[in-house]
């Protein structure tokens, strides 16, 4: 019997370089998929791992206090009703293509309901009515949206942000008796939460004839780090300042590091809005004469029981507010204001 050697080592090579190709498909496979499910928040779902008693919330970043207190009021209402919260932040607070991209994702995956905090009022509306048409159920939380409530969104747990911002206005004022100069510096553009505590800001202060604004259209980024040096490219306005207003923990924890660089703690009364440790910190020490507090832990808690109670078939009313407080020395051991901290 003859052997033909060439077609045998033709073949057996024809064959290798198909079993090559077979594995090297099946690692880009594996690679895309990991990247797929790869993210900056934490809890991101592995593929496979969804369910009908998977609850996804995504916030606008996980850096904040603020968030951490979310997720864990979240995470504690998902573990009392028996669901699992798959929690995913973008990396920064303005990255909105990559909180459209994190919506997309979970769409995708067919969770049972996404619990949301908008980056953006306008860029969020076209992923969360994708996510509805797919019969996924969007709750919004902490920041709203330019769409309709009982349409796009089933409902919105939060803030009432612009009673939260009049309040900081009105102490602002008392604190000033009616008189002096003001700066506010603003937060982000598209935040729906922060503008309208501006827009309560502003509207308490004008009712002060003596009160002049000298700076209202600054944005201070979304980070501590931008907002501080922001505060930092205004050093006149802050040192003609005899007030100061800032919209959200990063503007508030910026500004106080501005103040701190430069010897002014102190010298202007300064409202600020959220309450962590290092700003009630400051608080204390009379850095800081008040802070607007909000409860993100009963935030995160009301949205994912609201969001259960809609998959169960109950009717949720179009608002459910988790409260707004104003923090001051004198009453900061409060027992109310102590809750905020539990």
């Amino acid at each position: 019997m003859k052997i033909d050697l060439l077609s045998l080592t033709t073949g057996v090579r024809r064959q290798s370089s198909q079993i090559l190709a077979a594995l090297l498909l099946f690692c880009i496979s594996g690679c895309n998929k990991e990247a797929s499910t790869a993210g900056s928040g934490t809890n991101s779902p592995a593929q496979g791992t969804i369910s009908g008693k998977s609850i996804a919330v995504i916030p606008k970043g996980s850096t904040h206090s603020h968030w951490k207190s979310v997720e864990a009021g979240a995470k504690k209402a998902g573990a009392e009703l028996g669901y699992e919260i798959l929690w995913k932040a973008p990396l920064k607070e303005n990255d909105r293509a990559q909180q459209i991209a994190i919506v997309e994702q979970f769409v995708s995956e067919g969770v049972a309901g996404i619990v949301l905090a908008p980056l953006d009022d306008v860029a969020l509306l076209r992923p969360v009515k994708g996510a509805v048409s797919k019969g996924i159920p969007v709750l919004l939380f902490d920041s709203g949206l330019k769409g309709e409530q009982g349409k796009d969104f089933i409902s919105y747990v939060g803030t009432d942000n612009k009673l939260g911002g009049k309040l900081g206005g009105e102490e602002l004022a008392r604190l000033l008796n009616g008189k002096g100069k003001v700066v506010l510096l603003k937060y982000s553009e598209g935040s729906a939460s922060t503008a309208e505590r501006e827009a309560g800001f502003l509207e308490a202060i004008k009712q002060h004839p003596g009160i002049q604004l000298i700076v209202d259209n600054r944005y201070g980024g979304v980070t501590a780090s931008e907002a501080q040096a922001t505060a930092l490219n205004m050093l006149d306005q802050l040192r003609e300042a005899d007030g100061i207003f800032c919209s959200n923990e990063s503007l508030t924890m910026g500004m106080l590091l501005a103040l701190r660089q430069n010897n002014l703690t102190g010298k202007a009364k300064f409202v600020g809005f959220d309450a962590s440790a290092q700003l009630v910190e400051a608080l204390r020490k009379g850095e800081i004469q008040a802070l607007v507090a909000q409860n993100p832990k009963k935030m995160g808690y009301e949205g994912v029981k609201a969001m259960v109670r809609h998959i169960k078939g109950e009717k949720l009313p179009a608002v459910i507010d988790s409260g707004v407080q104003l923090i001051t020395p004198e009453n900061i051991e409060s027992e109310a204001v102590k809750e905020l901290f539990k």
